[in-house]
C-alpha cells in the first residue's frame, strides 16, 4: 500500500537578525506540534494541498507568503503503523505582524527559534530538515544582498 501523502510549509517570520519557525499544536492525539499541513485530496497536487492546508490551519494565504519553491523536502516515517510521506516547502510571512488564526485542528502555536524546534516537536529528522532549510534560507537572502 502507497504512503498516505501529504504536503505543507514550513512558515518563517524574519524579526531584525531572528529568525522564527511557526508550530502548532494538534488539538487530538497526543497533541504533537508541526507546522500547517495536511492530506493530499484526490486530483490535488503538493503545493495545491500546502496552500490550502496553510490557509485552513494558519489563515495565511499564498499572498501572505513568500514561497521558495526550490527549498523543498519530504519527509518519510510511519504513524500509526502506516507509511507517511510529507512534502514540505520553505515559505516567509511577508508581515510579520500578522496573526496566525488557529483552525479547531490546532490548540496552539508558537513561533521558535530553529534550535528550539527537536525539543518541541521530539524528531530530529524534522530538525535535520529545519537546519538545511534555514541555511538555504540564509544563502537566499546572502544572493538577494549582494546583487
Amino acid at each position: 500500500m502507497a504512503a498516505k501523502r501529504a504536503a505543507g510549509f514550513v512558515i518563517l517570520r524574519k524579526l531584525n537578525d531572528h529568525i522564527e519557525y511557526l508550530m502548532l499544536k494538534a488539538s487530538y492525539g497526543d497533541h504533537h506540534w508541526t507546522p500547517p499541513k495536511g492530506h493530499v485530496d484526490p486530483g490535488e497536487d503538493d503545493m495545491a494541498t500546502a496552500l490550502r492546508e496553510t490557509h485552513e490551519e494558519s489563515g495565511f494565504t499564498e499572498q501572505d507568503l513568500i514561497i521558495f519553491p526550490n527549498i523543498t523536502k519530504t519527509l518519510d516515517y510511519r504513524v500509526k503503523n502506516k507509511d507517511k510521506s510529507v512534502v514540505y516547502w520553505l515559505a516567509e510571512l511577508r508581515d510579520v505582524t500578522k496573526a496566525v488564526t488557529l483552525s479547531e485542528e490546532h490548540e496552539d502555536l508558537k513561533w521558535v527559534s530553529k534550535e528550539d524546534i527537536v525539543d518541541l516537536c521530539g524528531y530530529e529528522d524534522f530538525g535535520d530538515m529545519i537546519e538545511e532549510f534555514h541555511a538555504k534560507y540564509l544563502d537566499e537572502l546572502e544572493k538577494l544582498y549582494s546583487s
